[in-house]
């Protein structure tokens, strides 16, 4: 079976900033790029990221999900990690322009084009680690990918509750640079290793955050808790559009401050739910907590109704199954 996100369309769009302003952007092959070795990415991790996904519809159209809060988002992570500026209008139409390059290749539901817009900081300076990069290149690759449950939505994960760390510096949460997930990959492992769950969720001084690549929601009957939007972690596309369909469905949703004790003694209530949301996996499970060494069964361990209510609910519209009225879908 191909590994989620490794297969690759033969062409990706791209524009460089030269210092004063971004070229015409272009389709070019997507299977290599000319970059100095010294290039301030490769050294001191100027880059950030987007993801997500075309859908192809019932009748035969491709649709692209909440792409304008995508690079409201990548525009944000670019200023704060000093990269150039992007030009929004242009991410869009190289956006757009690789996804009509590439629609007759989206899969059927419930497989998507996904999309990877990325900016990287170019300039060839190595004694630039207290300054940023004055060059730039940003591509958007884009991906067929199926079904991010090849095992089944039914099946729920285990999560290690982390007090004594968190995911990246509290500063740097809400930019998508891979600078945090790298951050995050090994205590990941090993956790995965030694203790067997699936992911950390990382919550430090008791403060439930996300876990490496995901956010984190706990429902308890018609209640949806998640932590409020801060700087220490990212505010997923994922995350809102379910908050909102949360609360079309008349749930009562609380963007606040959730502890490790607070989570503990909700989750043991019959009927508690808990989930991680993203762009991959849309609305995963969480049957098990592991803290301290001992293990919390959130609910009765199995997939919740609400979370997958919510989860249908989502798909729906991307898939355009049921109306969009939220204006989240952008025809190519």
């Amino acid at each position: 079976m191909t590994a989620f996100g490794s297969v690759f369309m033969p062409e990706m769009a791209l524009t460089e900033f030269d210092g004063e302003k971004w070229g015409a952007h272009k389709l070019v092959p997507s299977d290599s790029l000319s970059l100095h070795p010294g290039a301030h990415v490769l050294h001191y991790a100027s880059t950030c990221f987007e993801g997500l996904k075309a859908f192809r519809h019932p009748d035969g159209s491709v649709k692209i999900f909440r792409m304008d809060c995508n690079i409201a988002r990548f525009a944000q992570s670019a200023e704060l990690l000093a990269l150039p500026a992007i030009n929004p209008e242009q991410t869009r139409d190289m956006i757009m322009d690789v996804v009509a390059r590439f629609a007759d290749q989206a899969p059927e539901a419930p497989g998507s084009l996904y999309i990877r817009p990325t900016h990287i900081g170019t300039e060839p300076a190595i004694g630039k680690a207290a300054g940023p990069s004055l060059t730039s290149m940003q591509y958007v690759l884009v991906s067929p990918v199926g079904d991010y449950f090849a095992g089944g939505s039914d099946t729920t994960l285990r999560l290690l509750l982390e007090e004594e760390s968190m995911r990246c510096a509290p500063h740097m949460g809400r930019i998508k640079s891979g600078g945090n997930y790298a951050s995050a990959l090994l205590p990941t492992m090993i956790a995965k290793r030694d203790l067997k769950v699936d992911q950390i969720l990382f919550c430090p001084n008791g403060d439930v955050q996300e876990t490496g690549a995901a956010n984190f929601l706990l429902i308890d009957g018609d209640t949806l808790i998640t932590k409020a939007l801060d700087s220490s972690f990212l505010h997923g596309i994922t995350r809102d559009s379910l908050l909102t369909i949360a609360r079309d469905l008349g749930m009562n949703v609380e963007e606040r401050d959730l502890s490790v004790d607070e989570l503990l003694e909700r989750s043991r209530k019959p009927g508690c739910e808990a989930a991680l949301s993203g762009t991959a996996a849309v609305l995963t499970p969480v049957g098990t907590l592991l803290h301290k060494g001992k293990e919390h069964q959130v609910g009765d361990g199995k997939a919740g109704a609400t979370t997958a209510k919510l989860r249908q609910t989502l798909n729906s519209i991307q898939w355009g199954q049921t109306e969009d009225k939220h204006g989240w879908l952008t025809s190519i």
